[in-house]
């Protein structure tokens, strides 16, 4: 079974210990060839793998796991999760406004015909729901832009 590896790991972990790829390979019992393979990001055999480990004095898991992608990953997934709870509050928002306004609407019409009070809530309310769309508005432009500039990084 072949596993990918933290290629950049392996080679800033070497690197570090001013070990070269020979070295290394003399070290953990493994070919040069199979080094050089694994530092360009090739997949490894569990066996390569275990060796480098044990080269390193470190977990098999720590070579295969790139812990900062990882937290990456989720720390972006999370934020997703909350502009989308975000986004959907507003919504509900939105539909609780129309929903009640038509019901208070009928009661209006029904109780007063001649006078249209149902607008002063609506205004009020109304004002409400713009500021809330216009907060999710202004909270996913600046996510947009804050990811365009860490994707230049």
């Amino acid at each position: 079974m072949k596993i990918k590896v933290n290629a950049d790991k392996i080679k800033a972990w070497r690197e570090e210990r001013c070990w070269s790829q020979e070295h290394l390979a003399d070290i953990a019992g493994i070919s040069l060839r199979t080094i050089q393979r694994i530092e360009k990001g090739q997949l490894a055999s569990r066996e390569s793998v275990m060796s480098l480990a044990a080269a390193f004095d470190v977990d098999v898991s720590v070579l295969t796991l790139d812990i900062d992608g990882e937290i990456e990953k989720t720390v972006t997934r999370e934020e997703a999760r909350k502009m989308l709870e975000f986004k959907m509050s507003f919504w509900i928002h939105m539909a609780s406004y129309v929903l009640v306004m038509g019901i208070l609407l009928m009661i209006n019409l029904a109780g007063t015909p001649d006078h249209i009070w149902v607008l002063w809530p609506a205004i009020g309310w109304g004002i409400g729901v713009l500021a809330h769309g216009a907060t999710v508005f202004m909270v996913g432009a600046i996510s947009r832009t804050e990811k365009q500039m860490r994707d230049l990084d």
